[in-house]
């Protein structure tokens, strides 16, 4: 499968570029700190991200807002910073420093998660997300070039997964920390805590990382990134792919966004028992997930077929049936319970959705294919589907529909059902595609 990729690239490109990556590839002790470093970095960008999600409800009433100007909180910031620097971000790392792009961007958003605990209107809070979000959009894509210049492709994949294990963990910390701390101290001393910490791991970053002088020019990094995402989206293959993460978008924001308040209105939790619950479920999930579905995409990959997206596929359909229940489930556990496959879904497609898009850009374009993966999944799904949310429940409420954060929330299965379709589909274009490579 490697030499099929492979031969869509120039050899005199790889080697440049290998012999670059060689000179900077850290060992034994120095490779396990920046792993450690790389997955810190990737737990506290989740956590900064999501912990407006447990502390919704403090939020609101505190500012006296509405669940449509959460939903804006929540999704519009990023959906916006991923269109517009996501991209840029990518091909700054892929042809300068990547240290310096993703201490950049890690400072940027603790700094701004620290100012969010000091809001005192939707506005300035709103424009502290959008801080945040201008961060958190060259992180992985940052992060995934630092791994490849410092460590050898032996130990790449190891890496790599370490630096996904930031996703799930930083879930169940800012889930289950982020609830009981802010039932004890107020929600602003959460964001002011989370942000004062991402700034120390910012800091560290630059010393463990080293420097990281730029890679010696091919002929491909002088190619616009617009035109190399363009290459990119002429394949079908690689169109469906997309596709397919714009409705995981539209199902994975509002789900992360008004489960937790979903579950502290219809059935009475407070912030402290759902945070830890959902937060534990969500972590353990995660965990679940990342590890299993890579190593079940590697199996995948090796049998030749060419076929990478049947499972999850698979999985979010199941989801989809199991999340329809929770919403109108009649106890709180039980609701969580039915929950749990979708949880599982959204983890488990990490590793397949990278893996594939990787496939299908071959060697020297992986950052850029991930980077449009990632706008694909963070921008209009962010961007509406919490709003939709916001919208429907706060129609139902003024016209005395019980439930109506339940009926919102119904886009969620909805979209995990469009979603795997979509990705039945482009499993078999990229078998398709993979085979004519």
């Amino acid at each position: 499968m490697t030499e099929i990729v492979a031969r869509s690239i120039d050899p005199v490109e790889i080697r440049v570029a290998s012999a670059a990556a060689t000179r900077e590839h850290m060992k034994g002790l120095r490779m396990a700190a920046i792993c450690v470093v790389l997955l810190l970095i990737n737990a506290f960008s989740q956590i900064d991200r999501i912990l407006p999600f447990i502390l919704a409800e403090k939020i609101k009433a505190d500012l006296e807002l509405t669940d449509t100007e959460m939903g804006l909180l929540t999704g519009l910031a990023f959906a916006v910073c991923y269109a517009l620097l996501s991209l840029p971000l990518a091909r700054a790392a892929d042809r300068g420093s990547p240290r310096l792009v993703l201490v950049s961007c890690v400072l940027i958003w603790s700094v701004m998660t620290t100012l969010g605990g000091f809001a005192a209107s939707f506005m300035f809070l709103a424009l502290t997300r959008f801080g945040v979000a201008f961060g958190e959009a060259g992180a992985v894509p940052a992060g995934h070039a630092l791994i490849v210049r410092k460590i050898g492709l032996e130990r790449r994949g190891l890496a790599i997964g370490l630096f996904a294990m930031g996703i799930p963990l930083g879930t169940m910390v800012g889930f289950a920390a982020g609830g009981a701390i802010a039932d004890v101290f107020g929600w602003r001393v959460v964001l002011m805590s989370a942000g004062a910490i991402g700034i120390l791991i910012g800091l560290l970053t630059i010393l463990v990382a080293g420097p990281t002088p730029p890679l010696q020019a091919s002929a491909s990094s002088g190619e616009p990134f617009l035109r190399t995402s363009l290459d990119l989206l002429s394949s079908p293959a690689f169109r469906w792919l997309f596709a397919g993460a714009v409705f995981l978008g539209f199902a994975g924001a509002p789900f992360y966004a008004f489960s937790i308040p979903f579950l502290i209105r219809t059935h009475g939790f407070t912030a402290t028992e759902v945070g830890v619950s959902f937060g534990m479920l969500q972590g353990l999930m995660g965990i679940i997930g990342t590890l299993g579905g890579g190593r079940w995409f590697d199996h995948a990959v090796r049998s030749g077929t060419g076929k990478v997206l049947g499972p999850p596929a698979i999985l979010f359909l199941i989801a989809s049936a199991t999340t329809t229940a929770a919403l109108f489930a009649p106890t709180g556990w039980m609701a969580i319970a039915l929950f749990v496959p979708g949880m599982l879904s959204f983890s488990f497609m990490l590793p397949w959705g990278f893996g594939a898009a990787h496939l299908i850009a071959g060697p020297g374009r992986q950052a850029q294919a991930t980077s449009l993966v990632m706008i694909a999944s963070g921008l209009a799904g962010p961007a509406l589907g919490p709003l939709i949310v916001g919208i429907v429940s706060d129609a139902a409420t003024a016209a005395d529909i019980p439930n109506g954060l339940g009926l919102g929330l119904l886009i969620v299965p909805s979209a995990s059902a469009l979603a795997g379709i979509v990705y039945l589909i482009t499993n078999r274009r990229i078998a398709a595609f993979l085979c004519r490579h």
